[in-house]
């Protein structure tokens, strides 16, 4: 059963002189219940095909099933229904509320969400957070306020989660830990994880790698035997 279908998608921004292709016509099955590594260099179109299977942004043509769900024809209500329903993001920036704490932040993803998986408390711990709950993000490092982005994902109970870089900003043994939990959200059997990154490296624990560049799939590898994160080294 796949997770994503998309037939034939393109996006582009500007016009005439000023066009610019982000995705040419792209085809391509993401299977359901895989750890996912989308590769590839700044500018290969990695991040515009995120947003697009996230609802965030929709293509100029062709189409995107979310299982068997024609996304890319949604309007602007079905699409924020649709990341309600069933999408987590984490991105490198973290993106949490600067005046909430830790605990306040998961608290208002699951507000937000139409069946929360687990209460705000119970997410921050699993993260290992669950004595940082009063903090505010200024109190906290990059790879706590990362563990919250994920806390918060993980309460919200998302089918799919959507990861933007999120080792970008960390040191290597931080990114280790942040990797290892989103590697712990895939083998839980409820969700799955795609990851973007230009890390060539990360791609080595992912089930299946799918290599960009210029706006097109140039790749992609099933990994038989995927390392461990533990095991893998940059």
């Amino acid at each position: 059963m796949f997770l994503y279908k998309i037939n034939n998608l393109t996006k582009t921004y500007g016009e005439k002189e000023a066009k610019v292709v982000a995705l040419n016509d792209i085809n391509l099955e993401i299977p359901s219940g895989k750890f996912i590594v989308i590769l590839g260099a700044s500018g290969s179109g990695k991040s515009t095909l995120l947003n697009i299977m996230g609802g965030m942004d929709k293509p100029t043509s062709g189409e995107v099933f979310f299982n068997d769900q024609s996304i890319s024809k949604y309007n602007k209500g079905e699409l924020t229904k649709y990341r309600k329903s069933n999408i987590g993001f984490v991105f490198q920036s973290y993106n949490l509320l600067p005046d909430l704490t830790a605990l306040e932040n998961v608290e208002f993803s699951t507000e937000i969400a139409k069946l929360p998986r687990i209460k705000a408390e119970e997410a921050l711990g699993l993260v290992g957070l669950d004595k940082r709950q009063r903090h505010y993000p200024s109190e906290m490092s990059g790879g706590e306020q990362q563990r919250v982005s994920i806390a918060r994902t993980l309460a919200k109970n998302p089918k799919v989660l959507l990861c933007d870089e999120p080792t970008g900003a960390l040191d290597y043994k931080t990114g280790i830990k942040v990797l290892e939990l989103l590697h712990n959200v895939h083998e839980d059997g409820l969700t799955s994880v795609i990851v973007i990154t230009h890390n060539q490296d990360i791609a080595k624990i992912a089930d299946m790698v799918i290599k960009m560049r210029s706006g097109e799939i140039i790749d992609i590898n099933e990994n038989k035997k995927p390392l461990k994160p533990s095991e893998v080294k940059w």
